[in-house]
């Protein structure tokens, strides 16, 4: 018995003293939960409307709705909440494109009709819808008689030009002289010409229905010498490009703003009868 009790003295001599470890307490693990309506989620939810990444939330509540999403790593989870955010703003940015270009007509290149005979060439549309002509700084001129469909056309390539994320707008010729001469009488004609200037693509329709008077000539003259090799400008005229001269006014300004327009130029010169006897508004 007393072998026994001498025993860890015994071993201690021998072996040494012999430290045991105290056990460590075991570390608890503490999950997030990640069900809808969880504290966790919420305040996730919270931060990105916060931060008004509604692309990121939206994902997000999708990625919460769908257990099979935990299997994703976190980088992939992240990405796809990435690329739903930027194609909302994409969206976005295109409509206040769109709405700021004030297009009379809601045209699209894909409703561009061209089965009725008028001399429009699908091919040479096809290659103005990839918007390198406004890329190069290239004017536009479409000609034909009332009804033809020109000003859907001008609508559906600057459409397509939003889409492209360029800046367009569109006036009537009256009206673009009207906001030109207001802007002068009231001492805003630089800020009005600068903003005009902004735009990538500007839309002039109705050219040629009346004659202008000198000063509206020098208004017209100067935005577009302006905007003469620096930004595009698509005219839509009922007049052939030859009457300009005329039907503008003879004058060094008319033929100087001919010259700006012609040079250079794409052309698209459109034939036949008015397509509105149809009754088929919804395509040009």
């Amino acid at each position: 018995m007393s072998g026994r009790k001498n025993l860890p003295g015994l071993m201690e001599e021998a072996f040494g003293r012999v430290s045991i470890p105290e056990p460590r307490a075991r570390a608890k693990v503490v999950r997030m939960p990640t069900e809808p309506g969880s504290a966790p989620s919420n305040t996730v939810k919270k931060m990105l409307a916060e931060l008004r990444l509604g692309g990121m939330a939206a994902a997000y509540n999708k990625q919460i709705a769908k257990p099979e999403s935990v299997a994703l790593s976190f980088e992939m989870r992240l990405k796809h909440m990435l690329e739903c955010e930027a194609k909302l703003r994409a969206r976005r940015r295109f409509k206040t494109r769109l709405r700021q270009a004030g297009l009379r007509l809601p045209a699209t290149v894909e409703m561009i009709d061209y089965d009725y005979a008028r001399g429009l060439d699908r091919g040479q549309v096809q290659e103005l819808t990839t918007c390198d002509w406004i890329k190069q700084h290239q004017d536009l001129i479409v000609c034909g008689p009332v009804g033809t469909g020109k000003t859907f056309l001008a609508c559906a390539l600057a459409h397509q030009a939003c889409v492209l994320g360029y800046k367009a707008l569109y006036r009537r010729l009256p009206d673009l002289l009207r906001e030109l001469a207001r802007a002068r009488r009231e001492d805003r004609w630089e800020k009005t010409r600068a903003f005009l200037q902004k735009k990538d693509l500007l839309i002039i329709d109705d050219l040629g229905l009346d004659p202008l008077d000198q000063w509206q000539k020098m208004d017209l003259l100067d935005l577009l010498e302006n905007r003469h090799g620096r930004r595009s400008t698509l005219v839509a005229s009922p007049a052939p490009e030859a009457d300009w001269p005329e039907v503008i006014g003879w004058s060094t300004p008319a033929q100087a703003i001919v010259d700006r327009l012609a040079h250079p130029a794409h052309r698209i010169t459109l034939a036949g009868h008015s397509m509105r006897r149809r009754q088929r508004p919804s395509r040009a």
